[in-house]
Parts: C-alpha cells; sequence; structure tokens
C-alpha cells in the first residue's frame, strides 16, 4: 500500500469519527467511547507521519502548491498535531456531551480539519511527484504495521517542529 493512500484512508476515518460524534449527540456514553478511540486513532496516526512520513518528504521534498518547502510543511504539520493533541487531551478532561467538552471536540475538529487540507494539498503532492513508488509503497507497510501495533490506546509525545525538522533532516 502507497504511504500516501493510507494516509488519506486515515482522513476519511477521522472525518466519520467527527461526523458520528455529531450524531450521537444526545448519548454521553457513545460520545465517549467514540471520542475515546477517535483521540487513541488520531494519536497513533500523527506518530506514525512523524515516523514514515514527514522525514522522507524533509529529505526528498521542496514544497508544493501553496507551501514554499517540504521544512514549511513539516513544521506546519507538527505544530498541527500539538494543536490536536492538546485539544484530544482537554475533552477527555471534560464530562461527554457537557458544553465544555464539546467545544474542546470542536478545537480538535477544527484543528484537525485544517490539517488534513494543508496535508493533502501540500505534503501528500509533494510527495506523489518526489518519491518513486516502491518506496512509498515500503513506507506504506511501515506505517500500517505501526498503527496496527497501536491501534489501542496510545499517547503520542508532542515534539518541538524546529527539532524535529532538525533531526529528521
Amino acid at each position: 500500500m502507497d504511504i500516501v493512500d493510507c494516509i488519506l484512508a486515515d482522513h476519511a476515518r477521522q472525518r466519520f469519527y467527527f461526523a458520528a460524534l455529531d450524531e450521537a449527540r444526545e448519548d454521553p456514553e457513545t460520545l465517549g467511547k467514540v471520542f475515546t478511540r477517535l483521540k487513541n486513532f488520531l494519536e497513533a496516526h500523527a506518530e506514525a507521519e512523524e515516523l514514515y512520513f514527514y522525514p522522507t518528504l524533509l529529505k526528498k521534498g521542496e514544497g508544493a502548491v501553496d507551501s514554499d518547502s517540504a521544512e514549511e510543511t513539516t513544521d506546519d504539520a507538527i505544530d498541527d498535531h500539538n494543536k490536536i493533541s492538546e485539544a484530544a487531551e482537554a475533552a477527555m478532561k471534560e464530562k461527554p456531551g457537557s458544553d465544555a467538552w464539546w467545544k474542546c471536540v470542536d478545537k480538535c475538529n477544527y484543528h484537525n480539519s485544517e490539517h488534513l487540507s494543508e496535508e493533502e494539498r501540500q505534503g501528500l503532492t509533494d510527495f506523489r511527484r518526489r518519491v518513486p513508488l516502491k518506496e512509498r509503497v515500503r513506507l506504506g507497510l511501515q506505517y500500517l504495521a505501526f498503527e496496527a501495533e497501536h491501534s489501542g490506546e496510545f499517547e503520542r509525545e508532542e515534539k518541538d517542529p524546529d527539532t524535529y525538522i532538525e533531526e529528521n533532516s
């Protein structure tokens, strides 16, 4: 599986989970379970990207569409991952279905939606243009294996974007 296709499939699943939360608005128990699953999925997804996608993008990318460089794309992505994680963690401290919980969930959805559109437009485009298919498939299999291993509870460590870029360039 091409890592680009794996990431796009994950993005569809993330959108699905956020939509499911809206559908379950009147059921706090379901909200809590679905959001816990979504939070763990978001964390594992971000970590998998940071292990297998962004290091290669930093080495081979040049920037695409409205991004001037792979470094700019990566900096934005790591910062986005941190914001998504912070909003998800805040939601976990609130009662599912409460106004405070929805405020945190909506913030998480906002940051995630922004991230998905930027990543799809910039990083994934740059990756398809610059990384050969054989390498994308190899990375995709590693990415899937990581997500499979971490499909339960997972918590990603927040990263400093500048340090991450320095360590992975």
